[in-house]
């Protein structure tokens, strides 16, 4: 609401701005109590006397948190010197007010399929959403003949190549809406018969020689991680090229012999696969699985995903579709 900042306020009632239960999302002629946890929580007193209306005047039955959200990656492109899948698309916020009894919706993208076994691009990946905000799937990396752009999401795949072709790298799609801020990066260009094109990442561009994009590092699980980093792309050993590394050890490594597959991106990290060597007998690197993590102070008082602790928060941990109940 909050509670209003003078005049009377009471425990029950249907007065808009006046009545403890609704603030509480409770029902306004619910039977309650000075002393109940919650009405405790909402006027700051733990304990003792509570001092009726003034502890009440201004509170608002609400929490923050730290959101993270990352999509699905895209899989690699099949073949040789084939582009890296680009990572999903990453959104951040580090203070999203969360209102108790409300339900909050949660979707975890899976990452796209690599290119299947001879010249084929890879898939890209699947959305991931917290409530109404939304993190892209990452784009698909591109096979190498006839070579192809990479495609478009959170951050964008890696170019094919072949011959003296050149092609460009997937556009980076993911936006900010406050008050989370959006983080994608465009997919490598290729060049040449073996210079494939990098998958972007959340905290950098593919390469143009390979390389996928680097992530981004966040503690919110309690410890520091690396999210979205691009796929590499594919290299060819009889040009002396080799599978270039995927973005800060999220994205998977593009694969370099006849008989190398690209690897796959990071599960519920966010990574872009690995874009193939020259082979026709498997399929390029998947993409990573995404994730939803919500970290917030103190003890815990909201359900879904898996729950544990860390540093003085209770933290969230989505690897698949839920609710988070506040």
């Amino acid at each position: 609401m909050p509670l209003n900042s003078s005049g009377p306020i009471s425990l029950g009632g249907a007065t808009v701005g006046q009545s403890i239960n609704l603030e509480l999302g409770q029902s306004a002629t619910a039977t309650t109590s000075l002393n109940a946890t919650n009405v405790r929580t909402l006027a700051g007193v733990p304990s003792g006397t509570i001092i009726m209306p003034t502890n009440f005047y201004g509170k608002a039955n609400t929490y923050t948190a730290q959101i993270l959200i990352v999509a699905g990656g895209g899989g690699g492109g099949g073949h040789f010197s084939a582009g890296g899948g680009g990572a999903g698309g990453l959104m951040y916020a580090s203070s999203f007010t969360l209102t108790p009894g409300t339900s909050y919706g949660v979707t975890v993208g899976g990452g796209g399929a690599g290119g299947p076994a001879g010249r084929n691009s890879g898939s890209a990946g699947n959305n991931s959403v917290f409530s109404s905000y939304t993190a892209n799937g990452g784009g698909f990396g591109a096979r190498d003949f006839p070579a192809q752009a990479g495609g478009s999401g959170g951050s964008g795949g890696g170019a094919g190549t072949s011959g003296n072709a050149s092609n460009a790298g997937g556009s980076a799609t993911q936006g900010s809406s406050s008050p989370f801020t959006g983080y994608g990066n465009a997919g490598g260009t290729s060049s040449g018969p073996t210079n494939s094109g990098g998958g972007g990442g959340a905290g950098g561009a593919g390469g143009g020689t390979r390389a996928g994009g680097i992530g981004r590092s966040y503690s919110i699980s309690g410890s520091s991680l690396f999210y979205a980093g691009g796929g590499g792309g594919g290299g060819a050993s009889e040009y002396g090229t080799s599978g270039g590394a995927g973005g800060s050890g999220v994205g998977g490594n593009g694969g370099t012999a006849e008989s190398t597959n690209g690897s796959p991106g990071t599960a519920n990290r966010g990574g872009g696969g690995g874009g193939n060597g020259r082979t026709n007998n498997g399929a390029a690197g998947s993409g990573g699985s995404g994730v939803v993590v919500i970290s917030y102070a103190g003890s815990q008082k909201g359900s879904g995903g898996t729950v544990t602790s860390s540093g003085g928060n209770t933290i969230h941990t989505f690897t698949s579709s839920g609710t988070y109940i506040a």
